[in-house]
């Protein structure tokens, strides 16, 4: 085979997954129930988010909280501090791509929560 296969998980249990990580780009998949985030942290590579099912809640740099329906796609620029939220009753799922991947080693992810 030529291609290389990746699976996401399907559901809807908690779930930050690397995907695809290496020196192009990082393919990460998040599922967020109600109530759920992501720690407050700043991008360490420019990202594009986009909302496959349910409702993002997002607050960058000092800005309010901003809410994104499905099908929505955000750039967003590297050094920007972030918080992911899910703060609706529909479970959360997003893709983010950091590309261009960045330099440093890629932090610890919990996986599965």
């Amino acid at each position: 085979m030529i291609e290389n296969i990746f699976k996401l998980t399907q559901g809807k249990k908690t779930t930050v997954e690397r995907v695809l990580v290496d020196e192009n780009i990082h393919y990460l998949h998040f599922i967020l129930n109600k109530d759920q985030d992501r720690p407050v942290h700043f991008s360490d590579a420019p990202l594009y988010m986009t909302v496959l099912k349910g409702t993002l809640t997002l607050r960058l740099a000092e800005q309010d909280n901003q809410v994104y329906p499905v099908g929505t796609l955000i750039k967003i620029p590297l050094k920007t501090k972030m918080h992911i939220q899910n703060r609706h009753e529909e479970t959360l799922e997003l893709i983010v791509i950091k590309a261009p991947a960045p330099a440093t080693p890629l932090m610890p992810i919990i996986q599965n929560r």
